[in-house]
């Protein structure tokens, strides 16, 4: 017979707190089976579910995504369409984590130069900051389209 984890246990082994796995649980997103005593028993799959939950969430999936997306093990017969489905999304999570990256190495560089130029504050180092910054500028207003143009002509350079 398959050993079956208390509460307690999956908490201990996989430092996920008990009210997060009732939530789990109230939500649908890993349903453990009940005891005659109506407790909670977690089988390897639903550890092994709660593995992958742990680590969607890391690669920045919402609970909703995972829910939504990810229910293979419950599935008798997993379709091709539904595969491909889940694959483009998990493409488009790529490109958006690509996005963040690149974004992420922009704003480092940023802060790099901007430290240095302090350390050693010259017109040379001051000049090559204003430059980052104006590329970085020039980078946020081809991205966010949010940004009002009118009243700032006569601050473009």
């Amino acid at each position: 017979m398959e050993k079956l984890y208390s509460i307690q246990e999956v908490s201990q082994l996989l430092g996920i707190p008990k009210d997060t796995l009732r939530y789990y649980d109230r939500i649908g997103i890993v349903s453990p089976s009940r005891g005659n005593n109506r407790y909670r028993k977690y089988s390897k799959d639903d550890l092994i579910d709660l593995m992958n939950i742990q680590i969607m969430q890391y690669a920045d999936f919402s609970l909703d995504e995972i829910r939504g997306k990810f229910g293979f093990r419950k599935m008798e017969n997993i379709d091709p369409a539904y595969c491909e489905e889940v694959a483009a999304f998990l493409d488009a999570k790529n490109a958006e984590t690509r996005k963040k990256i690149a974004h992420l190495e922009k704003v480092s560089r940023l802060l790099d130069v901007a430290a240095e130029t302090l350390r050693d504050f010259n017109n040379k180092s001051d000049q090559r900051l204003a430059e980052i910054v104006r590329e970085m500028y020039k980078d946020i207003r081809k991205t966010e389209s949010g940004i009002s143009k009118e009243g700032c002509g006569e601050h473009e350079g």
